[in-house]
Order: C-alpha cells, then structure tokens, then sequence
C-alpha cells in the first residue's frame, strides 16, 4: 500500500497545474485490493476472508478421480492417469495431489497461513467481540482440520503458526513429532468448540459438534496399531527401522491411554443426540426400509426422493449450490453407466461387493451354490443403495436409448436373445464396454457406483447439476469410533449396542461375536457404512492390514445370461425366468491396472521439490 501511496503523491505533483482535475482521484484505491488494517476492524470483511478459507476443502471427495480407487472399493475405469499408478506401488505424490488436492501440501499449507492470519488479527479484532470470536473459532476449526489432512496422509509435518513475511531470513523449519502434532490439532479443536459453543452454524461452515466429531476422529487415529512404535514395528520391518519414529508414531505412553481419551471424545459427540437418524431402534427395519434408510443419509438433504430428515447426520458437509462449482454437481455423470451416456469412473469391485453379508448376517461365500446362482439376492439392503449391478432398477434411459431398454434396468453382462430372422445370437448390456449405446466409458468391473447419485428420475446425470453434498463429518462415524475404542478397551457389550443400532437402521440382524471375530464384524461394518467417503484408506493402513487388503489386485465380474430352452426373447431384460445367469468372478487384466502393496505406502512420501525448498523436512521411509 506504501508503493500505491507513493504513486498517488507523485500524480499529485504532476497535477498541480491542472486545476480542473478533481481532488478525489488521488485517493483512488486498487478495487481488487483491501487494506489489512480494513479487513480486521469491518465484520463483513473479515468474514469473507475466513469464509475463502473453507475453499480448501475442494469438492469434498467428488473428484473425477476418487479415493475410493485407491483402495479395495473400487477401479477406475480409465487407465493411464496417475490414480492407477498410485496403486502400484510406485506412490508418485504429485500424481496424489493433483488427484485429490485436499491433501497436498504445499496447498493446505497456503490455507493454514491463512487461518494463522485470520486468528492473530480476530483476537483483536475492532468489531463486535460475539462476531469475532465465531469467526475465530471457525479458523481454529479450519488450522485444526487442514492439519489434521496432512497428519493422516505423511504423518507428523511441521506446526508452523508463524506468519511469514518477505522480511524473514528463514523459512526452514522441522516436522514435529506425531505426538506433538496430535497435541496440537486437539488444541486448536477444543479452542473452536469452546468459542463456536452454542453458537448457529450455517450449512458447510464449522459448528462446536464439528469440532468435536474432528477431534473424535484424529484421537481414534493417534490410538491406532499404525502410530504406536511397538506394534507397528512388530509388523513391518520397514517402519521399525526408520530412524526417526517419532515422525510417524507414538514412541512413548500407553496405548490403552490413547483408546480411552478416542472413546471420550467420540462419547462427546454421540451425546449431541440431535445429529441421530434412527438410531434408537430395538430390532432390524424391513430390507426396503434398510436400503432407503441408507439411501436417505448419503444423499444428506439433496434430493427430494429421499427423507430429509436424514440430513442432520451430517454434522459437516461439503454443499452444491453454486453453478459454478464444476465438479461437485456431476457425481452422477463421472460415475454413472455409459448406457445412459456417463462416464463410469469410479466402479465398484468384486472385493467390496463380497464384503456384502447377507441380509441374515452370513459371509457371502462363492462356493455356497444357492448365493453362487444369485449373488445379488438377500444381501444387506446397503448393498442396493451403494451399487449398480446386473439388473439393478435404475433411472430412465435417454430418449435415445429408451426402445433399447423400456424398464430401465442396468445391463452388464452379455444374454442370448432371438434376432429378427430367429436366430440365437448375443446381445451385449447397454452398459458393457460393447454396449450398443456407447462402445466406451463402460464399467471394466460389471459394477456402477450409486451411492450419492440422486435417484430423482428427472435428474439426466449426463446434462444436470445434482444437489447432494459431501459429508465431510457424520455422526455415524462418531458412532464408529465409538464402537471401536469400546473394543480395543474390551468393553465389548457397551460396542455392540451402539453398532447394532446402525445395523438396526440398516436392516441387519445383531452383531453376538466376541473377542478378534467382534473386531472383524465391526471392521467390515465400518467398509460397508463409510463406503466411497475416504475412510478405507486410512483404516486400511492404520490397522495394518492394508497388504492383505487394498493390496489385492482388482477383481471383477462376467456375466452371461442363456436362454433356458422354449424361451424367445427379442428384447433383453433381467429375467430369471427366461434366463440362466451364470457369474465368474476374475482379476482385472494387469495392463488397465497391477495393484500390489509395499510398505513405504503406509505413509505418503514428501515431494522432492518441498524438501529443496524447506531442507530440514526428513522423508518418510522408503523413499
């Protein structure tokens, strides 16, 4: 401001032998520019600078390119992009970042300058104090959240508040601890909840039970196998030689310590009872009821086919409303069936669909004939909510496509039908990468993703804008945390209360196991509740069974569909009684995508170019 001063003065002097100039024009201020000084003492402005904060959480995770194809949830579809290299082992971070940019680092950190800024200047800020002190306890939400991004993604990172200027010397600073850095986001999270208390949040803005549900979840991390040194090191030999743990885990303390302050937090949470959709429920809805349920909270409010009131599970949420947010309105286009004109990105695979029970709370199991010959059937009613497969009711097709397909049904397998001249021969799904609609953009794992895809029938995912946000805290995953703390500190009755509850909702009968079999049942119930929300790799990782699960290779289905004998079809529909549907289940062809697993992965490795800017930062291991 002191150079455009300095200019003003000098028109002023040029100008002094023209008396008609008016005065005012020396006083002209840059219209894209606002003073700092402005900022903190006008309440509007100093709102729009902590609101331009909250842009850091992107689209949520509706990118073209999800998270979930970096697990053993789903492929995506088009290969040669950097998400199919990731889960190769080769782990290139700038390919992660340019995916998902609510985690790169060099990004959030431009935002937790930000909120530094933001919280210097509200402490003193000229305005009404009750103002400042929500937009504060907004921007210590927003530090603690973009923090709490990189924690989960390269471990312990540097807890720098400082603001910076052009006149500072040096710029190197060091990664603290995990410990320290745990420390610290719980910090900033409990200053937001005291100073957001009883205060009204707006929808995808930052609220007292927000901070505590964020709270909830970076204790149940720092609790986890991953970031205690004894147990991680005991299952892997890379993490146990790295010789700076501390950046990665817990070295010290206990252990069950850490478990009772995540089940402490989560409890805190679960007692807002008002976030709860359905959760007082004494035995299981019906199997419709359990789908809808489900279908209701992942659509949180976006959609009028589903309840409403199922919204206030989400306690923060990523919102659609503006035209101009390009990604987040066109989940359906990314993902849906390219016989209805889509681009079907992130496709389901065989390996989440099998982690389906059965609607009696069995293990769906191949070699069991009766669920061989129908796979679909009599599954947990989510299953229908979360996924698109082979005969699947669906939207109504484009009107070019309807004569192909008058009963909307998904279509991706390959079925016998009788030609004009009535002859035997092969009809491929109009959502088959043969499709006759469209002979790309089909699905390579006979799967299409459904969840958070609005249902509403006028809604043509290839041209509209859908409504449904990201949820970016549930109570439900509260509830989750919950029930794992309860676990690990062998309160195992007080758990299955709380996740019969979410079963209950969902149409599923209760959970009775004990002991390791209670761990498993609770850790596929987490898979199966927080599908395709970017919960899986991270749980995945700090269990430490990510070897064994998100680095399997990608499976897939092939379905064919014979005429059974008298039968005359000419146009194809699921139809059991005209058809014997035969399901083979196979790895993806390793050319589209070769998943293997390698430790290293564990913890996202720095970029190259970050440590030449800021030589004090020591890679993670592996790298």
């Amino acid at each position: 401001m002191k150079k455009i001063a300095n200019i003003s003065l000098l028109l002023l002097v040029l100008s002094t032998g023209f008396q008609a100039c008016n005065d005012d024009f020396v006083n002209t201020k840059p219209l894209s520019e606002v003073p700092n000084e402005l900022v903190w003492s006008d309440a509007g402005l100093s709102e729009a600078f902590v609101v331009d904060i909250y842009n850091g959480f992107g689209v949520g995770g509706f990118y073209e390119e999800e998270m979930a194809s970096m697990t053993d949830e789903a492929l995506f579809t088009h290969p040669n992009r950097g998400i199919n290299t990731v889960t190769e082992s080769r782990s290139n971070p700038a390919d992660q970042g340019r995916i998902m940019d609510t985690y790169e680092y060099g990004r959030m950190y431009v935002r937790i300058r930000a909120t530094n800024i933001a919280i210097s200047n509200l402490k003193q800020a000229k305005f009404d104090q009750e103002k400042a002190n929500k937009l504060l306890g907004e921007a210590y939400f927003l530090r603690g959240y973009y923090y709490q991004q990189l924690l989960r993604f390269y471990g312990g990172i540097p807890i720098d508040n400082k603001i910076y200027t052009l006149n500072d010397k040096d710029y190197m600073v060091p990664r603290n601890s995990y410990a320290e850095c745990v420390d610290a986001i719980v910090n900033d999270l409990d200053s937001a909840s005291l100073l957001l208390k009883d205060s009204k949040a707006a929808k995808g803005r930052a609220s007292e039970t927000a901070a505590l549900a964020l709270k909830s979840r970076v204790l149940l991390y720092a609790a986890s196998d991953l970031h205690d040194a004894n147990k991680a090191g005991a299952k892997s030999a890379l993490l146990k030689a790295y010789t700076k743990p501390e950046y990665l885990m817990y070295t010290s303390g206990s252990q069950t310590e850490r478990w009772t302050k995540a089940k402490e937090a989560a409890k805190a949470v679960l007692n807002r009872a008002d976030f709860a959709y359905k959760l007082d429920l004494t035995s299981a809805v019906s199997a419709e009821e359990g789908t809808a349920n489900y279908m209701a909270l992942s659509l949180g409010g976006g959609s009028k086919m589903a309840d409403a009131v199922a919204a206030r599970d989400m306690i923060l949420g990523r919102y659609f409303v503006d035209e101009k947010d390009e990604r987040g309105g066109w989940v359906g286009r990314d993902n849906g069936p390219n016989g209805y004109h889509n681009w079907a990105g992130n496709t389901p695979i065989q390996l989440l669909v099998d982690d389906y029970e059965t609607n009696d709370g069995k293990k769906f199991d191949w070699s069991n004939a009766a669920m061989a010959a129908a796979p679909y059937q009599n599954r947990d009613p989510r299953l229908k909510a979360t996924i698109l497969y082979d005969g699947a009711d669906w939207k109504p097709r484009p009107a070019d496509v309807t004569k192909r397909d008058p009963v909307n049904q998904i279509q991706t397998g390959q079925y016998e039908i009788i030609n004009a001249e009535g002859a035997k021969v092969t009809h491929f799904g109009l959502d088959t990468r043969k499709s006759p609609v469209e002979d790309w953009n089909g699905s390579r794992t006979g799967y299409y993703m459904r969840k958070f895809v609005d249902p509403d029938p006028a809604q043509e995912d290839q041209n509209t804008r859908q409504r449904v946000p990201w949820p970016m805290l549930r109570y439900t995953e509260a509830v989750l945390n919950y029930v794992e703390a309860c676990i690990e500190l062998g309160e195992e009755a007080e758990a299955k209360a709380w996740l019969n509850k979410i079963r209950f909702r969902a149409g599923m009968p209760a959970i009775e196991e004990t002991g390791a079999a209670l761990k498993n049942r609770y850790r596929n119930e987490r898979r199966i509740e927080l599908a395709y929300e970017e919960h899986r790799f991270f749980d995945a990782r700090r269990w430490m069974i990510a070897a064994e699960t998100i680095g399997r290779k990608a499976n897939i289905i092939n379905i064919t569909g014979t005429l059974k004998d008298n039968k005359k079809v000419t146009l194809y529909k699921y139809d059991p009684s005209n058809y014997t549907y035969n399901y083979v289940v196979s790895n993806i062809d390793p050319g589209i995508e070769n998943r293997s697993w390698n430790d290293k992965m564990y913890f996202t490795s720095l970029h190259r170019d970050e440590i030449n800017r800021n030589t004090k930062l020591i890679q993670n291991p592996g790298y």
